[in-house]
């Protein structure tokens, strides 16, 4: 076919019209997802979980109104709803392990410690899960008191009522990979919900892409008098307490330091947001929890999957794991007038467009290998993913930078050189992008070539 170059000219210009409506309307969806997130769903579930009284971990089972058992019993009856609005999309059911006093010494009786979980089965990798958590339990100022009121509204109402909206939004939609909605127990009692999860998902072989943990996201007043109301934390450990001495010994010679699952899976989340939420200001600590504290991603971490703690930036300490009271003139407890619902909405949505596009992305490459030493360039290969996808897209950042700078999509190969780019300057990693133009997580290099 002969084309004059106005002709050709034109055609160019509808090829790409045509990949800029594909890529239009895959960004579309996720502005979507954010407006859909609705403050006043969250206000009435966070009133809700704090109308239950006390959801210690040992309070009461029985009761209808009151304890963790009517708590658990009533997110349980909200995911089977959500469920049937969806057309049985979700599989929902309780997970549970027996815990006795000599599992801990914030253990004071036997009890089991309940999840609830609600999966969302992708179409494609139905074994794939990215996990979204909020904690049921609540605590008073002992936490062995599980008859004193403990409404634990921003700790861990919050959490549990963004993961319910969460599950609300995105259960309108179908996605490449599972969804895990899930509300863990036994957090203020040593991490015991997340690790019977974590224990089951290893148990059952699951693939876990990441673990988004929300623990406290509905407080902007600051105990030091900041308010802030678009800032927030995403906490990540550097590398996996579970990598191997040939690991180790590798990031000695080669870097990686600061490149582990966990640490790429924050990347991940902070770039989405600043994609699509610019209002917001995501925080990565480069850390696995704040200072000498824990919460319910760490058991999954100390498995081996990805896991990062999402929350807000500026915490209350007398709002937290406080008897109601007021001394010297200052309120202590976690109640509801301590929750700002629009924050919590910011951050659930925040958690909702990285779980969409997480479950729209394919898998990341496997057993990424890099090579230059001595070279002007740097050249990588991997091993193709499976499945119908776009191609492979390479980053590298300086060794000191905390975010992704520079990216090239190199099409649909397993090898590629970039010409001019010296291996010493620079991090490298890669990822898999589907046709819908998500992407997967960075696959950082684990081996060498020459």
């Amino acid at each position: 076919m002969d084309l004059s170059p106005k002709k050709l000219f034109s055609l160019i210009l509808i090829v790409c019209a045509g990949f800029n409506i594909k890529a239009q309307d895959t960004s579309k969806k996720l502005y979507d997802i954010i407006d859909k997130i609705s403050a006043d769903s969250i206000e009435q579930d966070i009133r809700k979980l704090a109308g239950f009284g006390t959801r210690n971990t040992f309070s009461d089972t029985v009761s209808d109104t009151r304890g963790i058992g009517a708590a658990r019993r009533w997110i349980k009856s909200d995911f089977e709803k959500i469920s049937s609005d969806c057309g049985n999309c979700l599989e929902v059911f309780y997970q549970k392990d027996f815990v006795t006093p000599e599992d801990g010494e914030r253990i004071p009786k036997e009890a089991w410690v309940v999840n609830v979980v609600a999966i969302q089965k992708g179409t494609k990798y139905p074994n794939r899960y990215v996990i979204m958590s909020g904690d049921i339990d609540s605590r008073a100022s002992n936490t062995m008191d599980f008859t004193t009121d403990a409404p634990g509204a921003n700790d861990n109402a919050s959490g549990m009522a963004g993961t319910m909206e969460a599950a609300r939004v995105l259960s309108q939609y179908e996605f490449e990979s599972s969804i895990i909605y899930v509300g863990l127990s036994g957090e203020e009692q040593g991490l015991f919900g997340g690790q019977g999860l974590a224990e089951y998902a290893k148990k059952n072989n699951w693939e876990i892409i990441g673990v988004l943990n929300n623990d406290m996201i509905g407080n902007i007043e600051g105990v030091d008098g900041v308010i802030d109301n678009r800032s927030f934390r995403i906490f990540s450990e550097p590398v996996p307490p579970t990598e191997t001495e040939r690991e180790r010994s590798m990031r000695r010679y080669y870097g990686g330091e600061v490149d582990g699952i966990s640490r790429q899976l924050a990347r991940y989340i902070h770039k989405n947001t600043e994609t699509y939420m610019p209002e917001m200001n995501p925080m990565m600590i480069y850390r696995l929890d704040r200072f000498g504290r824990g919460g319910h991603h760490r058991p999954f971490n100390d498995l081996g999957f990805a896991g990062v703690r999402i929350m807000e930036a500026h915490e209350n300490y007398n709002r937290q794991h406080q008897d109601i009271r007021t001394e010297d003139g200052i309120e202590y407890g976690d109640v509801v007038e301590g929750v700002n619902f629009d924050y919590a909405k910011k951050l659930t949505a925040v958690n909702a467009i990285n779980l969409a596009s997480l479950a729209w992305a394919p898998p990341s490459p496997k057993n990424v290998e890099i090579g230059g030493i001595v070279e002007p360039s740097t050249k990588l290969r991997w091993e193709p993913v499976n499945g119908d996808i776009a191609g492979y897209k390479i980053y590298w950042r300086d060794t000191t930078a905390p975010q992704w700078q520079h990216s090239r999509f190199v099409g649909d190969v397993t090898e590629f050189t970039l010409e001019g780019i010296v291996i010493d300057n620079y991090l490298f990693g890669v990822v898999a992008v589907g046709k819908n133009r998500h992407e997967s997580l960075v696959s950082f290099p684990s081996g060498t070539f020459r």
